[in-house]
């Protein structure tokens, strides 16, 4: 709106212009035209009154005195030349000749012998003003051409430019006030159209997959605006429907891939098991003398790999049965540093930018959380390295970030997006639930962990947790 205003202003202006222009000419050609027709008028009187031979030759005494009186009625100079382009007669000062065409170019003369109407116009400009110089036959009363009448005009604009000047000044505050007025209806225009938009932008953004939606309800839209709104709340309804399908999937899926992962581990206990008591069956011997040294070998095989199923089923029941989110207001940096008392190694650092952070946490898990991270790091650094675990507790703007630092092994390129998959682990034992275990804490908190490895250099992991969730 404001710029279509903007351009009807200068188009407006450019016409108004275009239209002086074309009405100034056309004045000046009428203005010129009266003016030869009335001095044309005077010259033939005076023609009919003079008591000399009408001849060329007698044009300089016929209009001696006479040409200043017709110059001064008609408020216009005149010089008259003969057939041939001399000058014959001026009514201009004698001092001022100098300047004054004395012959006529060829170029006017055959333009006016060549005219129907045996009128020539010519256009000129001198000290920055424009002149109209006018030629005509003076005829004698036989209507035979006898001289050539030129009258110079200067065109004289001041009055219509003056007049043009002030119709574009007025223009102007007419529109300078109508553009003022675009600029406030169009402010309040796009603030009733864009509310509405950005309400269902709002909600857009908003919109997640993992958790319900809320609807949009707007009063008093426009067809287009409802229609958009509508499409909105169908494809909520639709995504809803859908994220129910595809939490129970992933649930199913994640199920199916546990009972694999428990059956697998469970197995492997299970084998040696019954090959022991086989054994034991196949040799065993009353009278052997050494009876008691084998059962109790035997015996320790057993409870052996009967406390590794315990310790598989106390990490399936870990991850599968975490306790109810019971957030409270703690000190993380002291429930950080209770977490780190259970460990004896030397080499673990603590630091903190204050003794006090305050956040919400379930306190259980955020030392599950620590634990399990100190742990994951302690068993990745190799014997051969003399090891160091940095765990520092930050806060950050609105966030509180805790870091567990080591330099083992790392992490390989092809194994980073592995790392917080629940069965994934690359040691000789354990399920590989810990670190699934600290993600799901962690995102129930509504807050995100990642980490940045390098081989053999170590890997940090980076836990974030906002301080009001």
């Amino acid at each position: 709106m404001i710029v279509l205003v903007f351009l009807a202003s200068i188009l407006i202006a450019g016409v108004a212009i275009y239209q002086y222009k074309g009405e100034t000419e056309d004045y000046h050609k009428q203005r010129l035209e009266r003016k030869e027709i009335a001095i044309q008028r005077h010259i033939n009187f005076v023609l009919r009154e003079t008591s000399y031979p009408v001849t060329t030759e007698k044009i300089p005494l016929i209009f001696k005195d006479e040409i200043y009186k017709i110059a001064d009625v008609h408020s216009l100079q005149l010089n008259i030349y003969d057939l041939e382009g001399s000058l014959l007669k001026t009514s201009r000062a004698t001092l001022t000749l100098d300047t004054l065409q004395i012959c006529l170019s060829a170029k006017v003369l055959n333009a006016l012998s060549s005219r129907a109407n045996h009128q020539y116009i010519e256009k000129s400009k001198e000290s920055g003003e424009t002149f109209q110089s006018s030629y005509s036959y003076i005829l004698d009363q036989k209507f035979k051409p006898i001289a050539i009448l030129n009258l110079p005009f200067l065109e004289n604009d001041h009055f219509l430019t003056n007049e043009l000047n002030k119709f574009l000044i007025r223009l102007s505050y007419a529109y300078s006030f109508i553009l003022l007025m675009a600029v406030i209806i169009a402010f309040v225009l796009s603030k009733y159209i864009t509310k509405s938009l950005k309400a269902i932008s709002d909600k857009i953004i908003a919109t997640r997959l993992e958790k319900r939606n809320q609807k949009i309800e707007i009063e008093d839209a426009s067809e287009e605006i409802s229609i958009l709104v509508n499409s909105y709340n169908s494809m909520i309804d639709e995504l809803e429907e859908s994220a129910v399908k595809l939490a129970r999937s992933e649930r199913e899926q994640a199920w199916r891939e546990m009972a694999k992962q428990v059956a697998h581990e469970i197995k492997n206990p299970l084998t040696p098991m019954r090959l022991t008591v086989q054994n034991f069956q196949r040799k065993f011997d009353p009278e052997d003398k050494d009876i008691h040294k084998k059962v109790d070998e035997y015996s320790k095989t057993l409870i052996q790999q009967i406390d590794t199923m315990s310790s598989i089923a106390s990490a399936f029941s870990s991850f599968a049965k975490m306790p109810a989110q019971q957030s409270e207001t703690l000190n993380v940096v002291k429930t950080v540093k209770l977490a780190l008392d259970i460990f004896n190694e030397n080499y673990i650092v603590f630091s903190s930018d204050a003794d006090e952070i305050i956040a919400k946490f379930d306190r259980t898990q955020l030392i599950r959380v620590v634990t399990n991270l100190v742990k994951n790091s302690i068993q990745a650094i190799p014997d051969t390295k003399d090891p160091k675990i940095i765990v520092k507790v930050q806060s950050q703007n609105n966030n509180v970030v805790i870091s567990v630092s080591d330099n083992g092994a790392g992490v390989l390129e092809e194994n980073k997006h592995k790392v917080f998959e629940p069965k994934f682990t690359t040691k000789t034992s354990g399920m590989g639930l810990g670190l699934a275990m600290v993600k799901n804490i962690v995102e129930m908190h509504n807050g995100t962990i990642s980490f940045t490895s390098q081989p053999n250099n170590g890997t940090t992991f980076t836990v974030t947790i906002p301080k009001e969730n």
